[in-house]
């Protein structure tokens, strides 16, 4: 078992990394269950493949468990659901000093953590992601946040977990372009700061998103030990570094907005695309060579990523897209700075890019060119 820290001051924790740790849930997490009753948020279709193994484990143990189902997709992560969540809690007595636990993908992760966030101004949550892009991506580090009208992940707060326990069994009960999705986040590490990674994935990808159990869990350690690093460097992304893990975010939810924040496009997928146009910008403004732009479409594609946008058929232009990036949290001052490549493995922040300029680079994209 893989067992990866989270440094931080005051906040610490621990990711563990293995196959089938949701059977023992309750030794694991023994620490921070103080009641008979167990409050779990869970996303439906997680609850019907992993509720009866978590919730063995926590009977024998002495424990029963409450449960609360979210439907899958980004619709709930809204301040609809927030209420809900929040009342139900409250409902449940959930008291400061208490943990819930959030069973699912990125999206669950995401709303029970903004909801405990909030909750008696701070309760205590344990994450137990059960899908790829969520284990090596949004269960780590506390950012927690709702989707608006505005835009994505715009209300939210830093609350970082008690727990993390990345079940690598529960991956093999997803979807094909569940896998797919995750593992867009995977390269992502590769691309945006080790090159070494990037080349493994090159390699061994195919097997991460066929569901190979060694390449699964090297490939969610690695990945999760990326994070961390970064995390207790700029845990609230003060000095820049944090940054870094938005590599292909800009553009990707800026083509999410376009498509509704719906199955249309899985969040991985935008960001697979994402980190496509970071490449190829990059090389329009002679950062990286084509050549390097190409090797990240390439590994992208491999995997059986989207990698081209003009294959979404969006009736946009590239200045509609330009417009969902006005309302990116990293706006400041009128100016949005971007994640690009000085090669594969050195993302920087680029804080002298022209709108127009991105805007005219995305009409092309837009049309093929």
């Amino acid at each position: 078992m893989a067992v990866i820290p989270v440094s931080l001051a005051g906040r610490s924790y621990e990711v563990f990394v293995q196959q089938g740790l949701l059977d023992d849930i309750a030794d694991h997490a023994a620490a921070f269950l103080r009641k008979t009753t167990v409050a779990v948020v869970a996303d439906k279709n997680a609850r019907l493949h992993h509720g009866e193994r978590i919730a063995a484990s926590l009977k024998a143990a002495g424990h029963e468990i409450v449960w609360y189902d979210i439907a899958s997709g980004e619709q709930s992560k809204s301040w609809t659901e927030l209420q809900k969540l929040t009342d139900w809690l409250l409902a449940n007595s959930i008291e400061r000093g208490d943990h819930v636990l959030a069973l699912g993908g990125g999206v669950v992760g995401d709303l029970t953590g903004f909801a405990c966030s909030i909750l008696k101004r701070g309760c205590g949550f344990i994450q137990l992601p059960t899908t790829l892009l969520s284990q090596v991506d949004s269960s780590v580090g506390g950012k927690t946040a709702i989707n608006t009208a505005a835009g994505k992940n715009l209300i939210g707060a830093f609350h970082q977990p008690a727990l993390v326990l990345a079940d690598t069994a529960t991956l093999l009960t997803l979807p094909d372009r569940e896998m797919r999705a995750g593992y867009a986040e995977v390269i992502k590490y590769g691309i945006l700061g080790d090159l070494d990674f990037f080349n493994w994935c090159e390699q061994h990808g195919s097997e991460v998103v066929a569901g190979d159990k060694g390449a699964l869990e090297t490939a969610v350690s690695r990945s999760v030990a990326a994070k961390a690093r970064i995390v207790a460097e700029d845990e609230r992304e003060t000095t820049g570094t944090r940054a870094l893990l938005n590599l292909g975010h800009t553009f990707g939810h800026a083509l999410e907005a376009e498509t509704g924040y719906s199955d249309r496009l899985l969040h991985g997928e935008g960001v697979a695309l994402g980190m496509i146009l970071a490449a190829r910008y990059s090389a329009r403004l002679d950062l990286i060579s084509a050549e390097d732009a190409e090797r990240v479409t390439r590994a992208i594609e491999k995997s059986g990523l989207p990698c081209e946008i003009s294959s979404l058929g969006l009736d946009c232009d590239g200045a509609a897209l330009v417009d969902h990036m006005r309302h990116d949290k990293k706006m400041d001052a009128g100016t949005l700075p971007f994640i690009l490549l000085r090669s594969i493995g050195a993302a920087f922040l680029h804080h002298d890019v022209s709108l127009d300029d991105v805007a005219v680079f995305l009409d092309e994209q837009l049309h093929g060119n």
